[in-house]
């Protein structure tokens, strides 16, 4: 299926997000997953934001320059060669990779289970519509940072009337904490449509 056109945002320092024109259509949020992906590598290039984006190189290239701007990104040796500075690496939250691969794998395909559970479970408070998860586990380095999930959680029919209550918010975050199950190698997180558009694994 062909990715619709979307207006590419970049944060300001102060935090804020602001669409720039002739740019890719790239969610701030999205271009951050990828600079925090780049934490453990010693550069990276247009081609492999291009490939994690899922946007043309072209579209990479006119990215690029506005991070370096901002202070985010600087030039490597090569011509196409860029590093993620520690102003980039704080921003985007990134940490030192510590897990392994396989660390993550396992972690992933236990939550695999519990999502399968929750999803047959007439008693459980929400259906999870959505589950991708996303992250440098995706490059196959030996270490790795925890992997990023985005879960959709949608409320069962029976307890459809709390929807919309001031108290959903924590609710939510209850419920992911508990599917999360104490996986340190697990980042989970309110599902955003942009981490569908991104490179990424469906757990559902």
């Amino acid at each position: 299926m062909k990715r619709k056109p979307r207006s590419a945002l970049v944060p300001k320092p102060q935090g804020e997000t602001t669409a720039r024109s002739g740019m890719p259509n790239v969610p701030s949020a999205e271009v951050m997953s990828f600079l925090k992906d780049t934490r453990g590598a010693l550069n990276w290039t247009t081609h492999q934001m291009a490939k994690s984006l899922r946007v043309s190189v072209r579209g990479a290239k006119q990215i690029v320059p506005v991070l370096a701007m901002q202070g985010y990104v600087k030039s490597g040796n090569g011509s196409d060669e860029w590093i993620t500075t520690e102003a980039g690496e704080a921003v985007s939250g990134s940490k030192s990779p510590r897990f392994t691969r396989q660390n993550v794998e396992r972690a992933l395909s236990l939550l695999r289970e519990r999502i399968t559970h929750v999803n047959g479970d007439p008693a459980a408070p929400y259906k999870i519509a959505a589950a991708v998860a996303f992250g440098d586990f995706l490059e196959k380095r030996p270490r790795v940072q925890a992997a990023c999930v985005g879960i959709r959680l949608v409320r069962r029919p029976s307890d459809a009337g709390q929807a919309g209550s001031a108290g959903e918010y924590k609710l939510e975050h209850a419920f992911l904490k508990q599917l999360r199950a104490r996986a340190a190698a697990l980042h989970l997180q309110p599902y955003e449509e942009w981490m569908s558009a991104r490179s990424h694994r469906n757990l559902l």
